[in-house]
């Protein structure tokens, strides 16, 4: 049976989590599905944006406890595995929305930081739950401690205490958190935003927003006039400019989209 499943339309491919028995957790069966899923969708020209959504109550409870327990002996528990899904989203060139209707839990809150975008219902909770489970949080700190300040990670990290949706967006983890009703009409809406952007220029925004200063402003300047102009000589960039005067949508949208 699968656990991971795909549906795409309009340029917006959904990847679902469909675990609801064991509420989504991070099996090996699981997390290898999804890479494939996420290695497909990075080679169709047709995929301009990933929602990474799920069924059931709850959006991911983390790592697969009983299976954890069980592979103790083989020296790899499935939760090293989380650290190739985690690069996989955060290196993806596409735009990922992720879409939670319910509560996450420790490995779950990595994907969810690994993704661009994220909207939550108001009434889902998190939760860091590691340490009192005795281990720590640590594959997924290398998503989750850019989104948070720093005060909350503290706070969240050592007490292992639960929050809702409201908080999760006060302090980074999530976009937005909104009514349970308005949920996919607002995962919707940036879907419909950002298949407007070019393909290339949006995978050059994503590189933007994880490229590392330079020695000093003077280099990022230099670096980044340099970026600029490639963009701007680019065909898509040609295109962009020419659709924007011809007052036309660019080559670019998907059918089905309106400008």
């Amino acid at each position: 049976m699968d656990l991971v499943r795909t549906a795409t339309a309009a340029g917006v491919t959904t990847v679902t989590l469909d675990s609801p028995a064991n509420r989504n957790a991070l099996s090996t069966p699981l997390m290898t599905e999804l890479l494939d899923a996420l290695a497909t969708a990075v080679t169709d020209p047709d995929v301009r944006v990933v929602v990474l959504s799920h069924t059931g109550p709850v959006f991911c409870s983390g790592a697969d406890l009983k299976e954890t327990a069980a592979a103790r002996e083989s020296g790899r528990v499935p939760a090293e595995l989380l650290a190739d899904v985690l690069a996989a989203l955060w290196e993806f060139p596409k735009p990922v929305v992720c879409r939670v209707g319910g509560p996450a839990r420790a490995g779950g809150l990595g994907l969810i930081a690994a993704a661009d975008l994220a909207v939550c219902t108001r009434e889902a909770t998190f939760a860091f739950s590691e340490v009192r489970l005795g281990v720590i949080p640590a594959v997924i700190s290398a998503t989750v401690l850019p989104r948070l300040t720093p005060r909350a990670a503290a706070e969240l990290y050592l007490t292992g205490d639960v929050f809702d949706g409201a908080r999760a967006a006060e302090i980074g983890l999530v976009t937005a958190a909104v009514p349970a009703e308005g949920l996919d009409a607002t995962v919707a809406a940036y879907c419909d935003a950002l298949v407007k952007g070019g393909p290339l220029a949006l995978a050059g925004a994503k590189e933007l927003l994880r490229r590392a200063p330079g020695p000093s402003i003077r280099a990022d300047l230099a670096d980044l006039s340099e970026r600029s102009g490639t963009y701007f000589r680019s065909a898509e960039g040609v295109e962009g400019v020419t659709a924007f005067r011809e007052k036309r949508p660019p080559s670019w949208i998907p059918p089905g989209r309106a400008l």
